[in-house]
């Protein structure tokens, strides 16, 4: 059989082909493999194509404005809820507020006053915020998902207010080096592809002008290689295994980013948007989380994947092309992740006994009814825990937390129910002879509504 990194490469290879892209750079990484790469056609100039090939990934730079906004937020410097113009001085639209912009839901027009794509002039920062007076509203704020290179600009300068610095600086600064992404750029280096435009009629490639985005920088300005990606990817889907000391975001953090607050089509539920990140539904609860990027001549996709059997820890992929309609790259990035997963799976960690529940909870764990529906309680991994007696094996279990002042009282802190308080209620010998979870009745005996035993008290 085909090993592993011939598969993923042939596949590298193949969407090369099939695209027509004059260079393809792509990696995967993973924290139980060596970093694999594979780099397909030339650069277009004198250097040499490799993974240390540097191209533009336009607008995957969002999720890395996102970081900066939310680590404004978990230092205590804004509220997701806040209005921008709280933070900013704006002419117009300064009541949006800092997490519609992020998920792109706040309606602002998607770029900046002025033809930016005709003349690929991009206005200064003071020019953006003055001509906000000039820009559209173009949907009701929280209608539906749109698009705002302009809105991610804006929360990009507050950023950088915020700590003193332009976006560039705080970006290297808080981000860039403390992850070690020391071949990812705002501006090309002597390592970087040419981005052409592919002739549809022809083999031609014509080669497509440099565009310095200007104040829409936070948007769509970096330049990076695939291993730098896929190490982002991978940060993305996995921060605590690659950042355990929370320095750039912390893992909960991340984790808000990752969940979805709106769909990016009505009626094909296909992906969707958290906080400055894309989410992508794979099969088996499986979610590819990232984002893709376009800039004349160049694509970019880049996405770590959660969950599933055979995921790897920090798994991340990163694929790179120099064509601005090689759309095999947004698939390819996918198809790696999936192919990794099933022909290499992570190996599988075996069961070792744990210590006990503890005494107080022991009498309480097995089968309980609530709603008509049964589930069942146990102890695992140090935490008490819930699942419906028929949810499917890969379906999170609900986790509590004990209240540290009331040894009855638990949060649900993940899976259903979460943030829901369960109280545990006992009979006088101390025995658990009912429950209330998000206030719903649990028993040991299926029970209709009104076959409550108000001969035990609370």
């Amino acid at each position: 059989m085909t090993d592993v990194p011939d598969r993923l490469g042939r596949m590298v290879r193949q969407a090369q082909a099939t695209g027509r892209i004059p260079a393809v750079s792509a990696a995967l990484h993973r924290a139980d493999r060596p970093l694999w790469t594979c780099a397909v056609g030339d650069t277009g100039n004198d250097t040499a194509l490799g993974p240390e090939t540097v191209f533009r990934i336009g607008s995957v730079t969002k999720t890395f404005t996102a970081a900066l906004v939310m680590q404004c937020r978990d230092d205590g410097l804004l509220d997701l809820d806040d209005p921008v113009g709280r933070h900013l001085d704006l002419p117009a639209h300064g009541e949006l507020t800092v997490r519609r912009l992020l998920s792109h839901t706040a309606g602002l027009q998607r770029e900046p006053h002025g033809d930016v794509w005709d003349s690929l002039r991009a206005p200064a920062v003071e020019e953006l915020l003055a001509d906000l007076a000039r820009v559209e509203r173009v949907l009701p704020t929280g209608r539906r998902f749109h698009y705002s290179n302009l809105g991610m600009a804006l929360l990009g300068e507050m950023a950088a207010r915020l700590r003193g610095g332009t976006w560039a600086e705080v970006l290297a600064d808080r981000v860039l080096a403390p992850l070690g992404l020391t071949a990812t750029y705002t501006h090309p280096t002597g390592r970087a592809a040419t981005g052409f435009l592919v002739d549809a009629y022809s083999d031609e490639a014509r080669p497509e002008p440099p565009a310095d985005f200007g104040a829409v920088a936070p948007a769509a300005q970096l330049w990076s290689t695939a291993p730098d990606m896929a190490r982002w990817a991978a940060f993305l889907a996995d921060p605590a295994a690659l950042d355990p000391d929370g320095t750039v975001l912390a893992a909960a953090t991340v984790e808000e980013m990752r969940w979805p607050l709106t769909t990016t089509d009505e009626s094909l539920w296909a992906a969707g948007f958290g906080l400055g990140l894309i989410l992508v539904p794979q099969p088996e609860r499986v979610t590819h989380v990232g984002h893709d990027g376009a800039m004349p001549g160049f694509l970019a996709a880049v996405y770590g994947r959660r969950g599933g059997q055979g995921t790897a820890a920090a798994m991340g992929a990163a694929v790179l092309g120099s064509s601005g309609t090689g759309v095999e790259v947004f698939d390819l990035v996918h198809r790696l992740l999936a192919a990794a997963a099933e022909h290499d799976p992570a190996e599988i960690e075996p069961w070792r006994p744990g210590p006990p529940a503890p005494a107080h909870l022991r009498g309480m764990l097995g089968r309980w009814w609530g709603e008509g529906f049964e589930y069942v309680f146990s102890w695992h991994d140090g935490t008490l825990r819930a699942r419906g007696a028929d949810d499917p094996a890969g379906k999170p279990p609900a986790v509590f937390a004990p209240l540290p002042d009331r040894p009855d009282v638990f949060r649900t802190v993940s899976g259903r129910e979460v943030g829901e308080l369960l109280r545990l209620t006992r009979d006088e010998r101390g025995v658990v002879v009912r429950m209330h979870w998000a206030t719903y009745r649990f028993t040991r005996r299926q029970e209709t509504f009104d076959g409550y035993d108000f001969r035990v008290g609370d």
